[in-house]
């Protein structure tokens, strides 16, 4: 492919500007950037945000709100989202974010007690609620606390 050879998109019907190519083109001369100043000239690039001396939007609106950066960002399992897995199986972070119950980032997950678990099931995670623990025991299973 040569340069000549490139053209628009096939069923596109616009064409190219052609700036700077004589005045019967329509945008000869000053090439459609005015006469004077530093928009006129090559090299030229405005700053992010000016808005031509008005104050700009970013600066006129307050500042509000704080961003914890150490914020601990939890994944929140229910007991009805676990009934579907057998029984005596062991269930920790991994497994259930590769079956799809935990999606996005996350830091630690915790269960929660809603629903109920007719099933034993060995559940490795950073939290449980005080209902979910004693359902998964009375279920027959275990609740452990990772690290």
């Amino acid at each position: 492919m040569k340069i000549h050879e490139v053209g628009p998109k096939q069923g596109s019907r616009r064409t190219r500007k052609r700036i700077g190519r004589g005045r019967a083109s329509g945008h000869g001369k000053t090439s459609c950037r005015g006469e004077n100043g530093a928009k006129s000239r090559s090299g030229y690039s405005r700053k992010v945000g000016f808005e031509g001396g008005q104050m700009p939007l970013v600066r006129r609106i307050p500042k509000r709100g704080f961003k914890n950066p150490f914020r601990t960002n939890w994944a929140e399992i229910n007991l009805d989202q676990l009934a579907r897995f057998d029984a005596g199986s062991s269930i920790d972070p991994e497994l259930l974010a590769s079956v799809g119950l935990i999606k996005g980032r996350y830091d630690k997950v915790v269960v929660m007690g809603r629903g109920e678990l007719s099933v034993a099931l060995n559940i490795k995670v950073h939290r449980f609620t005080s209902s979910a623990a004693t359902k998964i025991t009375e279920a027959g299973g275990t609740a452990e606390v990772l690290g």
